[in-house]
């Protein structure tokens, strides 16, 4: 009985450090996705202002032409 208790108990464990071990590499995969798309947000966020200020330049250049004088 005490054999087999023993040879459970080392089971366990090694079961243990390999879970353990996992959960760190999730950890790590985790942080490295979180990186990623905070690094893809921020690249979105530079686009759609580069686009809406294209726009808003594209609407002034529309405006200050129609104001313009014809000849």
């Amino acid at each position: 009985m005490k054999d087999q208790l023993q040879r459970r108990l080392e089971e366990l464990k090694k079961e243990y450090e390999t879970g353990q071990a996992r959960l760190r590499e999730l950890e790590s995969e985790t942080a490295y996705v979180r990186e990623t798309l905070l690094r893809i947000s921020g690249a979105i966020q530079v686009i759609q202002e580069m686009l809406e200020q294209e726009k808003t330049q594209g609407d002034d250049a529309g405006r200050a032409r129609e104001a313009e004088p014809t000849v």
